[in-house]
């Protein structure tokens, strides 16, 4: 039934569908679903799909990232190099913006040699703190590496040790001084007449008189005063008496004449080398430790 307003209130009556459900569709919304970025919110926008605008696009540039990561470990810009070392070449290829302490550790994987023990020469001394690409290293650069591994120096030292003991063994293996000809012109004058007596196999506190009738070098007469109250040591000849302060030697060696053991020949070192020995000869052998003590100090022997 039409109901008592008659056939003119229909419309009026239908007009109340302006407020439709949330499902039903209004006119102008499909236009405004196309409007959308693409992948917004999933297919066909709804929101029940879990992703929002906002989601989808911070879910982009991580998809990105991952396709592209071989690509940015493959833009690290490289460097060729010819690292020598030892007469040993190695063709290396190198990141440009890798310091030196970094390629010291390559050179370390390469030759087994420890950064410590390295120097490494690229137009100088390669700084450890600066990239290559600082110091302008450009392809085809050479490396110039220089050191010895742990072995190596262990393996030099044992024949330094080897080479050390023949020496020693050579000096002991030398001829007495009395042999060599700087001492013969002296000695082969034979034993002075008027030389002190010796006594072999005992030994003596010094004289109170002065050791006399004994040579030196050039083969004219000496003799040795010893003034302990002074602290000095007088050596005089026929044309002069030097008179040493015992502190101003630096040393005192004496060696036994071969078949005359009964005297020793004996130097005063004067200076700071062997050249500046004073030599003395035919000394009884009982004073001669004593002269020693009195020098040099009875703490010293030599």
């Amino acid at each position: 039934a039409a109901g008592p307003g008659g056939p003119g209130q229909l419309p009026a009556v239908r007009a109340l569908p302006v407020r439709s459900p949330p499902g039903a569709e209004e006119p102008g919304m499909e236009a405004e679903a196309q409007e959308l970025p693409l992948g917004c919110g999933g297919e066909g926008g709804s929101p029940a799909a879990g992703r929002s605008p906002e989601g989808e696009e911070r879910g982009e540039p991580p998809r990105a990232s991952v396709s592209n990561g071989s690509d940015a470990e493959s833009g690290k810009e490289l460097v060729e190099l010819k690292v020598i070392w030892n007469k040993n070449k190695y063709d290396v290829k190198f990141c440009l913006d890798s310091t030196g302490a970094e390629l010291k550790q390559k050179i370390h994987s390469l030759t087994g040699l420890p950064p410590a023990m390295q120097k490494v020469m690229f137009k100088g001394l390669l700084p450890e703190e600066k990239t290559l690409r600082e110091i302008k290293v450009t392809n085809g650069a050479k490396i110039m590496v220089v050191g010895s591994t742990i072995n190596d120096v262990l393996a030099v030292n044992t024949p330094k040790e080897a080479a050390q003991q023949e020496v020693k063994a050579e000096e002991n293996k030398k001829e007495p001084l009395c042999r060599q000809k700087q001492h013969r012109k002296v000695l082969d004058k034979g034993k002075p007449d008027d030389v002190m007596p010796s006594v072999k196999g005992v030994q003596e506190r010094l004289p109170t008189v002065p050791l006399s009738g004994m040579y030196n070098k050039s083969g004219g007469k000496v003799r040795l005063t010893f003034k302990l109250e002074q602290d000095q040591l007088w050596i005089g000849t026929k044309e002069r008496t030097e008179k040493l302060p015992m502190g101003s030697i630096k040393n005192v060696v004496s060696e036994p004449i071969e078949g005359h053991e009964d005297y020793h020949m004996m130097a005063f070192q004067l200076g700071p080398t062997e050249a500046s020995y004073y030599w003395v000869y035919w000394v009884p052998t009982q004073y001669v430790d004593a002269i020693k003590d009195t020098v040099l100090g009875k703490w010293q022997y030599f």
